[in-house]
Parts: structure tokens; sequence; C-alpha cells
């Protein structure tokens, strides 16, 4: 199987050719990074991909034109701290960053909960106040009164209702 940075590779290229040249001719894009078949250079923090386009800051102040010059003489000679720097002009977070949890978990639960309760609130609002109120064939009394009547009226004796019935003991068979 390949790998997803190998199909980045192998694949991306080709995808960029098939659409440079109607992106050159519709689009003119000033000041932006572009390679020569005219597709742009991005940017992007990733796990699988772990070598952007370009780097992370394109344009640099003098403190850190300074600190890409001492870049180029021996490392030992840096300090924890500018090779951090250095490290973060090429890139914005690092891979303990990105795999970092993220508390976006609590975000979903919270918005599902806030749903759940409108649509409850919702439903008790249409129960109370659109449906109309329960047939008295519902309520229980009735449904006894209904039940004695099939049995007096004998409705299916043989498989059905009325041969769960007891007749002599008025009571429901075991």
């Amino acid at each position: 199987m390949l790998s997803a940075f190998h199909l980045r590779s192998a694949l991306l290229p080709r995808i960029r050719l098939l659409g440079a040249a109607s992106i050159r001719a519709a689009h003119s894009h000033e000041g932006q990074v572009s390679r020569s078949d005219g597709s742009e250079l991005l940017y992007y923090d990733h796990r699988v991909f772990p070598l952007p386009d370009i780097p992370f800051q394109t344009e640099l102040n003098s403190q850190e034109k300074t600190l890409k010059e001492r870049e180029r003489g021996p490392w030992k000679q840096l300090s924890q701290e500018d090779k951090i720097s250095l490290y973060h002009i090429k890139f914005n977070k690092t891979y303990a960053e990105m795999n970092k949890p993220s508390n976006e978990w609590k975000t979903v639960f919270g918005t599902i909960f806030i749903f759940f309760g409108l649509t409850g609130l919702i439903v008790w609002w249409q129960r109370v106040y659109v449906y109309p109120p329960k047939p008295h064939t519902l309520a229980d009394d009735w449904k006894a009164m209904q039940a004695r009547r099939m049995l007096d009226m004998k409705i299916s004796p043989i498989q059905g209702f009325a041969s769960k019935w007891d007749y002599e003991k008025n009571e429901w068979k075991k």
C-alpha cells in the first residue's frame, strides 16, 4: 500500500500539470508564489505531509534575517531559542503541537446536547399545545370495559382472545 506521502509526490505534479494552462490563461495573481506550471505553492501544517511547499514566514524582519545568516554558520554557536526561532520561521507548528489533542469534542458534544434540549422543548410544546387530547378510548378503565365486553361476546373462543379466559373461575388461564 502506498503511503500518503508517496501518493502525494506521485500524483500531485500530474494534477498540477493538467490544470496549469487553464489557470494561467484565466487568472493572473500578483504577488503570489507560483511554480513555472502556474500552480500556487501553499503552506499547510499536516502530519502526513511534513514538508510544505513554502516556508511559514516568507517575509522576514531584520532580526530573522540576521538569524538566517547565522544559520549558515556552525549550529553549535546557536542557542536553543535561536534554533526554535529558526524552526518557527520554516514551520508554524511542531509535531507535538500538531499531535496535541484538541478540546473540539467538548464543543461537538455541547452542540449535540443543545440540539437534543431544543428538540425536547419542541416535542413538549407540540404535545401540550398542538396535539389534541387523547381519546377516551385509550383510558385504562375503557380498555378494561372493552376487554370485558369481548369476553362476554366470546370473541375467538378457540384460539383467540376468549380462549385464554377461564369462564368458570372468572380469571385468565395460566
